[in-house]
């Protein structure tokens, strides 16, 4: 059976755009260099954070291989990939070129509201589908429908493949039913920054993070202190950031981290519509917030 590979801080990579909307693929070399250089232990491409909805097929593939061709195997790589149509997503993992992507991560069908029996057959199909390990995506503010832990526990004692889910229900008590009653070799992995030092205390692998885009050094400290069970010390680096997780997704997904990027000079504050940068007044309290921690 697959193992999780995916542990510790990973990045929920964003998309960079120039000034007049084309994917800014310099930036985009830029910021897979500093993750790999200050803590990031896996890499998620092409998932929300990404803006992968308003992105080409063309325009995905040319940022799948040139993040494989930077990160050149020193970080496992995590692709998204998933949708509400069954049939075409088992349709994609068959014919995508997965060399140099180490999983997929594979979010719950959105909108059209399965029951949990049908997001069972989903993912095992999914699962039978795909040629590389898959992370399950349960995310229920988004897609409209939540991935009960009782599923989750099925899919991962009945699928080889399934390797681990990626958890934003917002509900500690889900994910300790799912820590509870998993398979050892599957985990669960933090999909929300404000709960995954709750998370990592109570079990999961690590965290797919929208925040350590910007600071990954930092969370990456905080993670791999739990780890090793000084909980005090991570705690403190948690409360540093609560006012800028929530600052970060006021104006939604990626609009917040974008302006800290564009703040730390990273990159443009550009985003694709229907998505646009987050308002002033956030930025502005997001910047006095990077003054006082001196980042």
């Amino acid at each position: 059976m697959a193992q999780n590979i995916f542990k510790g801080l990973g990045i929920a990579l964003i998309t960079p755009f120039t000034q007049d909307g084309e994917v800014d693929y310099k930036a985009l070399t830029r910021l897979v260099d500093y993750q790999i250089q200050n803590g990031a232990d896996f890499l998620c491409i092409l998932a929300t954070t990404g803006e992968t909805p308003c992105l080409s097929t063309d325009e995905k593939h040319k940022i799948k291989e040139l993040v494989i061709d930077r990160v050149s195997g020193r970080l496992p790589i995590l692709m998204g990939c998933g949708g509400n149509n069954t049939r075409a997503v088992v349709e994609e993992l068959r014919n995508t070129d997965l060399r140099g992507i180490d999983g997929v991560l594979s979010v719950c069908p959105y909108y059209n509201k399965p029951s949990q029996e049908g997001l069972y057959q989903h993912f095992r199909a999914i699962a039978e589908a795909s040629p590389v390990p898959v992370v399950l995506y349960n995310v229920p503010g988004r897609t409209g429908i939540n991935l009960k832990p009782e599923t989750t526990v099925r899919l991962a004692k009945d699928c080889a493949n399934i390797i681990a889910i990626k958890e934003a229900s917002g509900s500690l008590e889900q994910v300790d039913e799912i820590i509870k009653n998993k398979p050892e070799r599957f985990d669960v992995i933090s999909g929300d920054d404000a709960l995954t030092f709750s998370m990592v205390a109570s079990g999961a692998a690590g965290s797919i993070s929208v925040i350590g885009n910007a600071l990954p050094k930092e969370v990456s400290r905080m993670i791999r202190l739990e780890f090793k069970g000084e909980y005090e010390a991570a705690r403190i680096i948690h409360h540093r950031f609560t006012e800028l997780y929530s600052l970060l997704f006021v104006d939604g997904n990626p609009a917040g981290v974008k302006a800290l990027l564009h703040e730390m000079g990273f990159i443009e504050n550009v985003l694709r519509l229907p998505l646009v940068p987050t308002r002033i007044t956030t930025l502005q309290k997001m910047t006095e917030i990077l003054k006082t921690l001196k980042i």
